[in-house]
């Protein structure tokens, strides 16, 4: 906006009141190159217009917007409107048709909004930013805002929930769930907590969770829990088919491959890897580990190791074509 105008500096000071409560005379009229006088009819001209600006006096005097008070729309600078569609772009895993109404209709908000040449900017990264279909990206569905919304101030009011949960096509059920944070990976976001079915810490997918409902009853954290860490554990653990490999070399050469979530690694003797794991598609996997470049010998399951030669066939077969 244009401070040197007077409604550029009408809109600046409403920013500021806003940004920095309690701001007085003397700052608010530095930062618009006004004087005091000129800060105060200012004021009054916001008063007029229904927007309740108080004033406090005194040494510690000075101007706040009264609690509740909604503001017209926000403005943002230009390298603002730009960042704010860049994290837009990012959190999307495919396309517009995975992202919930609210989320799409605020990114095409501000699309209509920009300037034209804030506007071409974000259709040029728009157009740019490279996105997998559906299907590469694993049938991956941003969780419903209102259920993040949800979970989030269970975990910061330490209140139990209770969840609907549907995985697959299996019957939806219910579950009474202390949840102790909540983690985003690779494009999903999960809850961990204890949940009170199980009678066990569990780790649930957010975009399987249909409906939350706060319960009266709170709990305690668990002392030194690292959430982060508990989610990857359940990812690396918790498919179908349970691996363990052992790998030609030393844990930090490995995990430069095989990054946290994916796998837990120990030392063996000589240099070498113990690599745990599970996954749910074996032909997946066997790639996967096909790609590394270290000698591996697959301890379990032996259905992995006949993928591999399954595999390893079909490529000879290639290579003699």
């Amino acid at each position: 906006m244009d401070v040197r105008r007077p409604a550029g500096r009408l809109l600046a000071l409403l920013e500021m009141l806003q940004d920095r409560p309690g701001i007085n005379g003397p700052a608010l009229a530095a930062a618009l190159g006004i004087d005091v006088r000129t800060v105060r009819r200012y004021v009054t001209t916001l008063q007029e217009m229904g927007i309740p600006v108080a004033t406090t006096t005194g040494r510690r005097g000075g101007y706040r917007l009264l609690p509740g008070f909604r503001l017209p729309p926000l403005m943002f600078s230009p390298d603002e409107a730009v960042g704010l569609a860049v994290a837009l772009l990012a959190i999307r895993s495919t396309s517009y048709d995975d992202l919930p109404p609210v989320v799409a209709s605020a990114f095409a908000k501000i699309e209509r909004v920009l300037p034209a040449d804030l506007a071409r900017q974000v259709q040029a990264l728009r157009e740019v930013t490279a996105l997998p279909t559906d299907s590469a990206a694993g049938g991956r569905r941003f969780p419903d805002p209102a259920v993040l919304a949800s979970l989030a101030r269970g975990v910061l009011a330490r209140q139990r929930c209770r969840i609907d949960y549907r995985r697959g096509d299996e019957p939806e059920s219910r579950r009474e769930l202390d949840p102790y944070g909540l983690v985003t990976l690779h494009g999903r976001w999960y809850v961990h907590g204890y949940c009170h079915l199980r009678e066990a810490r569990r780790t649930f997918r957010v975009d399987r969770i249909t409906q939350v409902r706060h319960q009266p009853r709170h709990f305690a954290m668990p002392v030194a829990l690292d959430v982060v860490a508990e989610v990857e554990r359940t990812l690396i653990r918790g498919r179908e088919w349970p691996v363990e490999l052992e790998v030609e070399a030393a844990p930090a050469e490995v995990r430069a491959e095989l990054p946290r979530h994916f796998a837990e690694l120990g030392q063996l003797p000589g240099s070498r890897t113990r690599v745990r794991s599970s996954t749910s598609n074996l032909d997946w996997f066997a790639w996967r580990i096909a790609e590394l470049p270290f000698a591996v010998r697959v301890v379990y399951p032996s259905e992995l190791r006949d993928t591999l030669r399954r595999h390893a066939d079909v490529l000879r077969q290639m290579a003699q074509a």
